[in-house]
């Protein structure tokens, strides 16, 4: 299928369409009631003008920051029909060089979110279960819950997929039922609506940082709506987000009129989600929010699949196995990112135990990511040729409103928040290594005319006096035109054991912008002897070469550009096809005084990365049957910076 043959299919509204949107794209914003107005009361009495106040934060920031910000404006920036942050880089990128961290920024933290996501939103249905049985340990049963979603991952979630939109629909249904419920009870709460309430509580009240922070929590699952965009689509994804977010207003202007009428009372622990609910209706209530929380956490790890596959490609990430467990659209499996999600979500079980206490942490990750996804967005805006007045109406709005959430919730750093920022920074670390490295290294790659060499490469192949080393010698290159080489191949062809090929064949890969770009084109640089192929594919497209290396010459032998039978006469005689063996080239950098200490502790640290990441030919997808691998030295210590003393 063609990238707009796909995007054009998904893009339809359908019945099936919207169903995924709900079950897939909706999770984590969907499942936030769970938390948010227990985050904003916190321990204290209940105030009336807290609940206005907070109620009409909530209704504005998911009007302002989710409907207006990413509903309308930030899905518009869809990359051939996909979506996030990594696929908005893909189209600004060539705007400006430094555009790249702000995208590991954002990819980070978003990882990092993809951590806390299924413990703050398990942990809060679960911990339902106290109503019912006072005193009854959680931790075990959210571990055992989470553990489980982990394990399952390998085996491909598609099955269990196609009833999350079904099961999200009970659960919305169900939250605007219960909030429309309880609304008759004060109707007052509708004052919400006015923006006068959350200003004056911004204001007033002493702790409104907190209560920023808090609120927050009510739009975290915004870039998950973007990021998850390629599996639907933005028209299903706007007009199912209508009901969505009529349930949610619902809900919590339902929870809001509650509150209310408990004026004065203590909240202590109690949540007021469940507080809604009918005392026959807690036990399927706790039941359903479970369900809605296990599919927002599976949600989000889907979506960080996705994220990593999306920065190997971009080479942001180190080269890590992909598995695809199911032939279904965007099923991925990253058994590395299964583990460290794993491990950081039992992190933040063991540090807070409950969700109360996860609040703190929750939400300055992915402040950042959606920060990150302004800047980005200024760009594209610019790109599109909108008036410079709207694009700095835009930054501007979305920059103030951004930051305060950022201040409210750099206010959690001391109370939990430090864990976060700790996750973010180990997982953009590693991303800089692993970009600045490759930086680094191709400053020491050394490109060379390749057009001087064809006559001895044209012997070289003819040379009977040379041991012949394969039929077919594949050798990947990363120089953009066909007239440069690097210098290693040539040397690792002619110096460092003359090899004979009857064909020598050099295979380029350019990653391109778009997400699902799969074309090729064929340069004979000495016919019959020299062939260079030059593969464009997407961001997201496996890079399989041995198969579409494979498929090419098929092709090419299809059409008669070639012949691959092999020479030896016996061979030739019964029309069999020669050997193809694939050359990869290790590049080592040698000790050398032309790096400063920090590269240097950058080279130290992509070492290590690159002894846990993919080989070369497993990253590329080779046959390991038909590589070789080579070391060869990236550069050469200059003996001027060797002092001797000769002594006859």
């Amino acid at each position: 299928m063609t990238d707009n043959s796909h995007h054009n299919s998904i893009n339809k509204v359908s019945v099936a369409g919207l169903l995924i949107s709900l079950g897939i794209v909706f999770g984590d914003i969907g499942t936030s009631p769970l938390y948010v107005f227990k985050a904003i009361m916190g321990q204290g009495a209940i105030q009336k003008d807290l609940v206005l106040g907070g109620l009409s934060c909530v209704f504005w920031t998911l009007t302002l920051q989710t409907t207006i910000k990413y509903v309308w404006i930030t899905l518009r920036a869809d990359n051939k029909g996909e979506g996030g942050i990594l696929s908005l880089y893909s189209l600004v990128r060539k705007r400006a060089p430094w555009l790249i961290f702000p995208a590991m920024i954002g990819a980070a933290t978003l990882l990092a979110d993809g951590m806390i996501t299924p413990a703050i939103t398990i942990s809060s249905a679960i911990e339902g279960l106290d109503i019912k049985f006072p005193g009854l340990p959680t931790v075990p049963i959210v571990v055992t819950i989470i553990s489980l979603l982990f394990i399952i991952q390998r085996f491909g979630t598609s099955v269990v997929g196609k009833v999350f939109g079904p099961l999200m629909t009970i659960w919305f249904t169900i939250i605007g039922v219960l909030g429309l419920s309880h609304i008759h009870l004060a109707p007052e709460v509708m004052k919400a609506i006015n923006p006068y309430y959350a200003f004056h509580i911004l204001i007033t009240y002493p702790h409104s940082l907190l209560l920023i922070g808090a609120v927050f929590l009510c739009t975290t699952g915004a870039e998950a709506l973007y990021s998850d965009m390629g599996h639907c689509g933005k028209a299903n994804i706007r007009i199912s987000w209508i009901y969505v977010k009529i349930t949610l207003i619902l809900n919590y202007f339902g929870q809001g009129a509650w509150l209310l009428t408990q004026e004065g009372r203590v909240l202590g622990g109690a949540n007021p989600f469940y507080s809604i609910m009918p005392d026959w209706f807690i036990g399927y209530g706790i039941a359903i929010a479970t369900i809605a929380a296990v599919i927002a956490s599976q949600a989000m790890i889907s979506g960080s699949y996705t994220l990593i596959s999306e920065a190997v490609r971009l080479n942001i990430w180190p080269k890590v196995a992909i598995r695809y467990p199911s032939e279904h659209k965007g099923q991925l499996y990253v058994p590395s990112i299964n583990l460290i999600l794993w491990i950081g979500c039992m992190i933040v079980i063991w540090v807070f135990e409950e969700s109360s206490k996860m609040d703190a942490a929750y939400g300055l990750a992915i402040n950042l990511t959606v920060l990150m996804t302004t800047v980005l967005m200024g760009y594209f805006l610019a790109m599109k040729k909108v008036n410079r007045v709207l694009i700095g109406i835009f930054l501007v709005a979305y920059f103030v409103i951004e930051l305060t959430f950022l201040i409210g919730n750099g206010v959690k750093i001391a109370h939990g928040g430090w864990l976060t920022l700790l996750l973010a920074i180990a997982l953009f670390g590693t991303m800089y290594c692993w970009y600045t490295a490759r930086k680094i290294k191709n400053r020491f790659v050394n490109f060379i005319n390749i057009n001087k060499y064809y006559p001895i490469i044209s012997e070289l192949s003819e040379d009977k006096s040379v041991p012949p080393f394969a039929s077919h010698l594949v050798y990947l290159t990363s120089a953009n035109f066909k007239s440069e080489i690097e210098a290693k191949i040539i040397y690792s062809i002619i110096n460092k054991k003359p090899k004979r090929a009857d064909v020598y064949w050099l295979v380029h890969v350019d990653v391109m912008d778009h997400p699902h770009t799969r074309e090729y084109s064929i340069d004979q640089l000495i016919p019959g002897k020299l062939i260079r192929i030059d593969f464009k594919l997407g961001f997201r497209e496996e890079q399989r070469i041995s198969l579409l290396f494979r498929k090419v010459v098929e092709e090419m032998v299809k059409k008669g550009e070639i012949d691959i039978t092999s020479q030896y006469d016996t061979l030739r005689k019964h029309n069999i096809p020669g050997d193809f063996k694939f050359v990869v080239l290790e590049k080592v950098l040698s000790k050398t005084n032309q790096m400063s200490w920090i590269e240097k502790v950058i080279m130290d640290i992509y070492g290590y990365l690159k002894k846990m990441s993919l080989s070369e030919e497993k990253g590329f997808g080779l046959d390991s049957s038909f590589v070789t691998i080579e070391r060869v030295p990236l550069n050469f210590p200059q003996t001027s910076e060797v002092h001797l003393i000769r002594k006859d």
